[in-house]
């Protein structure tokens, strides 16, 4: 089920995506038809329209409908979750409290000693 209903959103997906190159491609599977019922220019065949001005229009109508906005009921919905300032500072009730300490003990410097460095003049082995 969850099979179906993926390939389902996708090819939705992808038929809104390539929606202009379904239009051209009904128009070229179908330009007799088109020519015939919606050429406007059938009296001069000179032109050899072939309904190509059918097929801007519907060009035009898909690339309008591609770059409308969204509904204006959508567009001015805003959502604010704040919270309460109390609620992102702890109080000191809701801290931890401190582990007693008698005595600073203090950390060992960090030291490094290589008994080889790296920097060395190349020697001679025989």
């Amino acid at each position: 089920m969850a099979r179906i209903l993926a390939l389902l959103l996708t090819t939705l997906i992808l038929l809104q995506t390539f929606s202009r190159e379904l239009v051209v491609v009904d128009y070229q599977m179908h330009k007799e038809r088109i020519t015939r019922l919606f050429c406007l220019n059938k009296d001069k065949p000179r032109l050899q329209c072939n309904g190509k001005c059918h097929l801007a229009k519907k060009l035009r109508k898909a690339a309008a409908s591609d770059s409308k906005a969204p509904a204006s009921g959508f567009a001015k919905v805003k959502y604010d979750a704040v919270l309460p300032f109390r609620a992102l500072v702890p109080t000191p009730a809701a801290l931890p409290p401190l582990p007693v300490q008698f005595g600073r003990t203090l950390a060992a410097p960090y030291c490094f000693t290589p008994t080889h460095g790296i920097f060395h003049p190349p020697s001679y082995q025989a």
